[in-house]
Parts: C-alpha cells; structure tokens; sequence
C-alpha cells in the first residue's frame, strides 16, 4: 500500500477504501475531460508521456504473464488506453487548430519533437511512416489478434463442458478436494469470460487504428483550411506547419497503440501455463545446439556468395555458432554433474525433524528414468500417458470390487534398470516387470502358434501369457496372425490393476473401511446408524471385508453386507468372530458370488472331491484335536486341483470347486498360494435357481 493510501486510511479509516474505489471511476471521468476541456500544451506533453509509459508497462505485464488469467483486467485496461488515446487526439486537435499558426511548437514539446526528430522535419516523410505504422498494426498485429481471440473464445466455451466433466471426475476418484475442484471451477470459468472479452476487446484495437487515420485526415484538412483563409497564411507555411504537427500527434499516438496492439496479441497467442514468454522462446527457440549450428552454416555459406556483404553474414555465423558450443558445453557439464553429496545435503537442511519422516505409501509404482515419458502426458509415445491410464484403473476397481483404492504414488528410482518398473504396496514389491517405450506387446492369448519375427518370447507380466515386445510397423502383421497388441502404458496399467485385484484385501485399510461407511451413510444413513458403530465396530467390519476380498468377492452390494451383519449381531445369538460373519455374508450373497464367476449360466460345472478324499479331509479339518492334513494327503489335493483347474480352463470353464461347508475356508486358504485362480464355494452358497455338473473330481 502506498504511503498516500496509508495517510488517507490513518486519517479517513474505512473511507480511504471508498476512495480506492473511486479511483477508477474518478480516472474514466478525467479522461472524458479532456475532450472538452482545453489543457495547455504542458499538460499536453505530461499526458502524451504518461501514455507512452502506460503501452509501454501494459506490453511488459503481457510479455512476462505466466497464463492469460494472471493478466486478466487486460480487456478493461485496453478499453482504458484507447479511450486515453483518443481524449488526447481530441485535445491535441483543439491545440493544433487553434495555435499551429504560431509554429511547430504550439501543442507541446512531444508533438514537435515527433515531427522534427522522428520524420526529419518532413510532413511527407512523415506520412509515409504512419501509413506504414497503421497498415503494421491494423492489418497483421490487430488482425491476427482479433482472429485468435475469437477461435480462442470459440473453443474455450466448447471445452468448458469436458472440463468440468475432468474436474467432477477427480473430485469422484479422490485426486482433488471439494475446495480444489471449486477453484478448478471457477478458473475455467474466468478462463472462458477472459477470452470471451478478449473476442471483443479486440474491436477496441481496430476501432483506434480507424480513427487515427481519420483524425490525421481532419487535422490535415481542417489545419490547411484555417491556415490559408483565416490565418493568411501561404499554402506551404499552412502545410510545414500543420500539416506537420498533425502528422507529429498521429505518430505520437500510433505508437502507443502499436505497443498495446502486440500486448493484446501476446496475450491471446499464449500456449502453455509452465513460463512466460521470453523463457519459452529462449528454451524452444535458442535452445538447440544443432538447429543453431545449422543456422551458422547456411549463414556461412550466403556468405561465401560473390556480391553477399561478407563480413556481416560471417560475423553472425561465428556468433550463432559460438552460442551452440555454449549451449552444448552447459548441457553436457549438466549432463555429467554429479549429485549432491549427503553431507552436503545434510549441511543444507539443517537439523532432522519428523518432517524428515516420510509415510510409507500404501500403493506404490517405482520406474526406471527410461519410463518417465510414461507419466508426462506431453512426452508419452502416441499420447499414452500412464497417469490417465492409472485413473482409469482406479475408477474401474471402484466400479468392480465396490471400494475406493489409495492413490498411486509414482516415482523415478535410479537404481533400477531402465526399463524396469515395480510395485509396491505397503513398501513392499509385489510385483514387477519391463516396458519398452515406443514399443508394442503382442501377447499371444492361446489361439497362434507362429512366432513373430525378429522378437525375443517374453511373459505377459499380469497373466503369464507368452508375449514378445515388438515395432510399430510390425503392429498390423502381428494382429494378423491372432496376436493382442497393446502399448506400453497399457502394458505397465493391465499389470498394476491385475495386482490391485489380487490385492484387494490389502488395499483396504482403516481409513478406507471408514470412507466407504460415509458413503453408505448417504444412501442409508439410518440403517448406518442403527448397525456401525452400535452392532458391529469399524476393526471388525475391515477384518470381515478382507476376509471376503481375500477370496475374490466383492463388496460392491455394501447395503446388503450391512444388512447381514445386523441380522447376525444382535439379540443373544450374537455373532462377533469376523470369519464366522464373513460366511454368513458370503451365504447371504450367494447369487452375485456365482454370477461373478459363471456369470448368466444356470448349470454349474464344478470340480468335486472324491467322497472318500472328501471324508478325509472333513475329518483331518474338523478334528477336536486342531485341524491337522497329512502332508501327503495335502500335497496330493493340492497337486490334483492345479491340475483339474488346467483342465476346466481348457475347456472354456471357470474353475470352481464345491465342498462342504464345514471345510470351505480351510480349504480355500490351502489350495489359494497353488491354485489362484480356483474358486472354492460351499454347498450353501449354491442358488436354488441353479443347479451342477461335476465336471471333474480331485481324488479319483
């Protein structure tokens, strides 16, 4: 706050904040003064300098703008300056008709000092360079300004719908906040007035270089007639002295109006929210070596041409050349420099703190450096940018399994091969693989058996499937012979929702348990009331949706959970082992169990064990004693369901084995480390609706 204001605040309190608001109505009512009011010609020279300065400072704030909206008063500043500009045409145009006969001097040092200084003295001359200075800032600068803000305009309101839609669709994957998506919001809406005023503020500019012309017109005329018939004066004294200082107050003018012609179109020419202006030039424009080598030599060249002004052209081949070797050296110095030692670094940051505590993430993905193009969206090959990939894959797990997963934290790390990546969940890897950016897979899902050429045989890192990384003119070849090909991005996001799902028992934690309690709580919050906390606490409701992810189901029908869960934890008969509510729920959602692993189909093709396997095994799990299988007896079951799995898979069936009730878990948590895929469900979990087939038995 300036020491004015702060007097004025000290002195009138909360009516200094009156008078700043003042000050811009009190300003546009001086400026329409000045076309009524004569000044002298003093006043006149203060005005058409500050008008100067004023171009001058708007084409600054322009050129060192980061994005349009950090200029944003800029159409009402560019309604300001024109209307500045033609007050003082108007009030210099009173002067020089009332007093040009008295000389050049007659409406101010500024205007004389255009006419003399600039054009030599010369009213021709003159001419002839604000016809040049009209026809640069009508027809290229206002013209090509006018033209982007009205395509930039256009396409601003087209993309505010999909802009919004991105906006509300982090705020749903828990990416943003409330209060960080109204901001996104409200900038795409000020982003769209701003152009939508630039469309129109532009006519301002256009509309100035018009009347310029037409107030150099009516000086010129105006100042020749009352020089001659009222002044006596000759036709050459009328037009060396009017002719002269109209010509000076038009150049006077037009500059200015040039200066805010560029600002305006800086302003609407900006592309990209990372630097200003001259940053960007410097770093697109200067900042190859070879492309400033490549200058230098075409300059070299012209200048060995017979006829060429040689010293000039090899003057500036040496110096374009001389700023690639700088730029080559910086790069390579940069390139090579060493990290920072720990002791260094340690020395910087001072003493440690908690804040030197870094939490462990709970979902992590680990890339070597040649994998950072993946997540920038502007690098990715093609545009596959993994981070909208792994968006993806979050909102479909939502969608699927019926929780929202933590975010994925993604970073570089050096130690780690190229093309390696990894995941990590907890701190913990639980899965890794190669990808090759700028390169496809072509997995071979089963139905090829012809090798593509040229390739190593790799494994599908989420399905085990043979695979092999291939070009992207071999792309069209390799889809022919039966082969799925994907790109890298989706290579690396298949497998981190393939370990997601795998995983999902994991992934819900305390503060997730309680975010999808809150989300229930909005569709029924009274049964929420009624059950959670009272009945059934947050510990028990995680540990039982984890014991029901642990095998594959998912909790997408939380409604009818809850309802389960109070059925069985209230009155005397109340159940509170998590494993034995975990059951109950999994009889209570017994069709969606089985639509989610036959899907529409009513006969069940189901593995079974050979009733007197089944009898010994009902025995060995059940026993007073502990549940205790005879290594041999577990080595067989196990052995014997991988391999009926094998065998359902190939004929087109889910493998799913049915066994008792008593057993189910038991067996499930024995054969789930050998047999991931296989589903073990018990005989209650069965629909009445449908009905089985044994399709093979374990133990024959």
């Amino acid at each position: 706050m300036s020491p004015l204001l702060n007097q004025l605040q000290s002195l009138f309190g909360p009516r200094a904040g009156v008078l700043r608001a003042l000050m811009a109505p009190l300003f546009i009512v001086m400026v329409l003064g000045m076309m009524v009011l004569p000044l002298p010609a003093f006043m006149l020279d203060l005005l058409f300098t500050f008008n100067i300065t004023l171009a001058v400072m708007v084409m600054l704030v322009a050129a060192h703008m980061v994005r349009p909206l950090d200029f944003a008063a800029f159409p009402t500043v560019l309604l300001v300056t024109t209307l500045m500009r033609l007050s003082l045409n108007v009030a210099s145009t009173r002067v020089v008709l009332l007093n040009g006969h008295t000389g050049t001097g007659a409406a101010g040092k500024v205007i004389e000092a255009f006419g003399h200084v600039l054009v030599g003295g010369s009213f021709t001359v003159g001419l002839i360079v604000f016809a040049i200075l009209v026809v640069i800032n009508f027809i290229v600068v206002t013209k090509g300004a006018e033209r982007i803000a009205e395509v930039g305009a256009r396409f601003t309101l087209d993309a505010m719908p999909g802009k919004q839609m991105a906006i509300d669709a982090d705020l749903n994957a828990g990416l943003i906040d409330e209060k960080e998506a109204k901001r996104r919001r409200a900038e795409v809406g000020e982003e769209a007035e701003f152009f939508g005023s630039m469309d129109g503020a532009s006519k301002f500019v256009r509309g100035d270089a018009i009347a310029g012309i037409l107030i150099l017109a009516i000086n010129i005329v105006g100042g020749f007639i009352i020089g001659v018939a009222q002044k006596d004066l000759s036709a050459a004294d009328a037009a060396s002295r009017y002719v002269l200082l109209a010509v000076g107050d038009a150049l006077v003018a037009q500059i200015p109006s040039l200066l805010i012609s560029v600002a305006a179109a800086m302003v609407v020419s900006r592309v990209g929210k990372g630097a200003d202006i001259g940053s960007q030039i410097r770093a697109q424009v200067f900042g190859s070596p070879k492309t400033l080598v490549i200058a230098a030599g075409i300059m070299a060249g012209l200048g060995l041409i017979p006829g060429m002004p040689h010293l000039v052209f090899w003057l500036i081949a040496l110096a374009v050349a001389w700023l690639a070797w700088w730029l080559e050296r910086r790069q390579r110095l940069a390139a090579i420099a060493p990290p920072p030692s720990l002791d260094a670094a340690q020395a910087s940051q001072g003493e440690a703190s908690w804040d030197d505590l870094q939490p462990v993430d709970t979902l992590g993905l680990e890339v070597g450096y040649r994998l950072i193009a993946l997540v920038d969206a502007q690098r990715a090959p093609g545009g596959n940018d993994l981070l909208s990939r792994i968006k993806g894959v979050r909102k479909k797990f939502a969608q699927d399994v019926g929780f929202l997963p933590p975010s994925v934290h993604i970073r570089d790390n050096l130690e780690l091969r190229p093309s390696l990546y990894r995941v990590l969940l907890r701190g913990a890897v639980v899965g890794e693989g190669e990808a090759h950016p700028g390169m496809l897979m072509a997995i071979n899902p089963g139905g090829s058996s012809v090798n593509l050429p040229g390739t190593v045989a790799i494994t599908d890192p989420a399905f085990g499937l043979p695979a092999a990384w291939i070009e992207e003119r071999q792309k069209e070849a390799a889809e022919m012979l039966g082969f799925t090909v994907v790109d890298c991005a989706t290579v690396v996001a298949t497998h981190l929702s393939h370990l997601m799902q795998s995983n999902a028992a994991r992934l819900i934690g305390r503060v997730e348990t309680q975010a999808l309690v809150d989300h229930v709580n909005k569709l029924a919050p009274k049964l929420i009331e009624d059950v959670i906390p009272k009945m059934v606490g947050i510990a028990t409701l995680q540990k039982v949706l984890q014991l029901l992810l642990e095998e594959g189901v998912h909790i997408r029908d939380m409604r009818s959970i809850v309802e389960c869960l109070a059925e069985h934890s209230a009155g005397a008969a109340a159940v509170s082992d998590p494993a034995e509510l975990a059951r109950r729920i999994r009889v209570h959602l017994a069709p969606a169990i089985v639509q989610q692993i036959y899907g529409p189909a009513k006969e069940l093709d189901v593995i079974a064990l050979e009733p007197e396997l089944e009898r010994l095994v009902t025995q060995a799990l059940t026993s007073p004693n502990g549940a205790v299988l005879d290594p041999g007896v577990a080595d067989t079951l196990t052995r014997e369901a991988v391999n009926s799995v094998k065998r359902q898979e190939d004929q087109g069936q889910p493998a799913c084995l049915l066994v008792p009730d008593l057993i189910r878990a038991s067996v499930a948590r024995l054969l789930r480390r050998a047999a991931p895929r296989l589903k073990v469900l018990a005989h209650s979990e069965i629909p009445d609706t449908h009905s089985i087939r044994i399709g093979s038995v374990i133990g024959a």
